[in-house]
């Protein structure tokens, strides 16, 4: 008998984050290595947000247990913010405050799916959301996509897709790990194929602030509002407020969805820190003044990094429109000789690039499509110029 149960067995590390721990291994012991893989802004979480849990942290109220949904007053402001930075118009009653983002996926397929349901799953994905949707009991249907439609899944895809047993679809835009951005033409094409189809759309806007050009964001409960009863919509202050670390998302949905979220995780986790929750109240009720700063320095460096990958032969890499994450195609670099060895995939690629240049990149293959390198520009513009130096300087020597 096994020791470790099939369903858990059976799910893969997060490849970002064990990229980002071996990197940061190779540094600590001495190796002057550059990492290109975790998605975490480089700047420090603004001072005002950091003296906001400074003070909660000595408020008697939050050295207890607080409700398992969220503090009262937290829910009313992403309520609040969510009308103010998308147009949609939501209750306090509809917003779950989760453990970080990837609390809020769980729990939302989790609320959604009963086993052999099946989730369209447009390729590249995030690492998170396959694993999520087999914990919860569902069938990921990859829809794979590529760099000649900039990433984005078509309709016709989908519709190609669909079977009997499709219930949700994943909808990510901005996009991690490609900074696709779905247009308002786009979004509302696929809100008013999943209303014809009685689909439900599982939508993650934790990037709606970084976006860059002529690219904007659109919700598609806002663009598509009869909807609105059969999506769910996934965020947080991570990426936004530069607070990777304290662990503060949401989910936003119908009120019967948010309640099953809930009271799995009043089993699985109670409330989220409170500390940190009165840090993303200080946060989601204040300016973007902070955000409009990092998105200007992410502009900067998604130029700088699409250029320079572009000069080098055999990379293709298109222009992403947001987030702050590059997709490049290493396909014509695979099975050319390198410094005596032949990578045949994408992970070996990556591995030769650690080895021999001393760069962390994250394989295509951890996001569904193996041939692609995913590169986080999130990190110093120092950094970014020497890492790809390094990188260009390698790969140059295929043959």
């Amino acid at each position: 008998m096994s020791r470790i149960s099939e369903r858990i067995a059976a799910i893969s590390e997060s490849a970002t984050l064990a990229v980002d721990a071996k990197a940061k291994a190779l540094k600590a012991a001495g190796r002057p290595v550059i990492g290109f893989g975790a998605g975490e802004p480089d700047f420090p979480t603004p001072d005002y947000i950091v003296e906001a849990a400074v003070t909660a942290c000595r408020v008697p109220r939050f050295h207890k247990y607080t409700p398992a949904g969220g503090l009262p007053e937290l829910r009313t402001a992403i309520a609040e913010k969510t009308e103010r930075d998308s147009g949609f118009r939501v209750e306090s009653s509809q917003v779950l405050v989760t453990n970080g983002g990837k609390q809020a996926v769980y729990e939302a397929f989790a609320a959604l799916l009963d086993p052999g349901d099946e989730v369209l799953l447009p390729a590249p994905y995030w690492t998170t959301y396959p694993e999520s949707i087999k914990l919860a009991g569902g069938v990921p249907v990859e829809v794979m996509t590529d760099e000649t439609s900039g990433y984005l899944v078509s309709v016709e895809q989908l519709e190609a897709a669909r079977t009997g047993r499709t219930k949700v679809l994943l909808l990510c835009s901005p996009s991690n790990p490609t900074g696709g951005v779905y247009t308002r033409d786009q979004v509302e094409a696929i809100g008013r194929w999943a209303a014809e189809h009685g689909l439900w759309v599982v939508t993650d806007e934790i990037y709606e602030h970084l976006v860059y050009g002529d690219a904007s964001f659109h919700s598609l409960p806002v663009v598509v509002p009869e909807m609105a009863d059969r999506t769910v919509v996934l965020n947080g202050v991570a990426k936004t407020y530069a607070m990777t670390g304290w662990r503060v998302g949401w989910l936003i949905g119908p009120s019967d969805v948010v309640k099953a979220a809930q009271n799995l995780q009043s089993h699985a986790t109670s409330n989220v820190c409170n500390v940190a929750q009165a840090a993303a109240l200080t946060a989601v009720s204040g300016d973007l003044s902070a955000v409009e700063e990092m998105r200007a320095a992410f502009d900067r460096r998604r130029q700088t990094i699409v250029r320079m990958l572009n000069e080098i032969p055999g990379v293709l890499c298109p222009e992403p429109q947001g987030a702050f994450y590059v997709y490049p195609s290493v396909k014509e670099l695979l099975g050319r000789q390198i410094r005596g060895r032949r990578p045949q995939t994408s992970v070996e690629l990556a591995e030769l690039v650690l080895e021999e240049a001393e760069v962390a990149l994250v394989p295509g293959e951890a996001f569904g499509t193996p041939g692609y390198f995913r590169l986080s520009y999130a990190l110093g513009d120092e950094d970014l110029a020497e890492g790809v130096s390094r990188v260009a300087k390698l790969l140059s020597e295929a043959s």
